[in-house]
């Protein structure tokens, strides 16, 4: 126990009385590091997290309409505020737990460029990004678009994922040459780890936040109240940075 930081060692001892699951939704874009997170979190504390991933404002409307979910990963900051002014969440709850990144990607190697020439030049047919009225990272892509000037030329060559996990799914199986993604779908400790990619540079977008609620349903949930404290210990800080989050 000694090994452990403060934090970490009072969530082991109060998990040791009681275990509980909890019921998660969690923003596509962060689904590689939160099953890394919560395979550690249930190592840890003896709680589990039930994990649901999918577009941000789908979560909204499903728990709008009453579904079971006790804690929420978002990929705006939006979101938990709404949802805590509707009494949908336990004020005061949410928190920042990554800083997320966009980046255009391709399956193939050496097709997108470091400066991201590729989108002027339009030589491809497909340009998947997730849907923007739903996705934060869909919205930001085509923010990015109409920053560059190439929006309008682009827009009939625009497929649109559900969310971005299906938005990868069309790059990587070549279904779009290539397309507006989440960083963390595409690199791991340090690198890009396939095809090729152009991280959009910061000051072309607002810094996507992605903010951590407790919704009302795990008010009285102790693994909801553990999970959302798990996320700011040193170990998941770790995982989150190495996919290329910004804390």
């Amino acid at each position: 126990m000694r090994h452990l930081t403060p934090l970490l060692a009072a969530l082991v001892l109060t998990a040791a009385a009681h275990a509980d699951d909890v019921q998660v939704a969690v923003a596509a874009n962060f689904t590689a590091p939160m099953k890394q997170i919560a395979a550690e979190f249930e190592k840890d504390t003896g709680h589990k997290a039930l994990l649901a991933f999918g577009a941000t404002g789908k979560f909204y409307a499903q728990i709008s309409n009453g579904a079971p979910f006790e804690v929420l990963l978002t990929a705006d900051e939006e979101t938990p505020v709404k949802l805590e002014k509707e009494l949908l969440a336990a004020p005061g709850t949410h928190f920042t737990y990554a800083i997320g990144k966009l980046v255009l990607w391709s399956a193939k190697a050496g097709y997108v460029d470091d400066q991201g020439d590729v989108l002027k030049k339009g030589d491809f047919k497909h340009l998947a990004l997730a849907n923007p009225k739903t996705a934060p990272y869909g919205a930001t892509a085509m923010g990015v678009m109409k920053q560059l000037g190439v929006l309008d030329s682009i827009q009939p060559k625009i497929v649109q994922g559900e969310n971005i996990a299906q938005t990868h799914q069309f790059v990587a199986t070549g279904n779009a040459e290539l397309g507006f993604v989440a960083l963390s779908q595409v690199f791991k400790d340090g690198k890009v780890t396939s095809g090729s990619a152009w991280i959009v540079p910061a000051k072309l977008y607002a810094p996507i936040r992605q903010d951590a609620v407790v919704l009302a349903k795990g008010r009285n949930n102790p693994a909801a109240s553990a999970l959302v404290k798990y996320l700011k210990t040193d170990k998941a800080r770790s995982i989150i940075k190495s996919y290329g989050y910004e804390l």
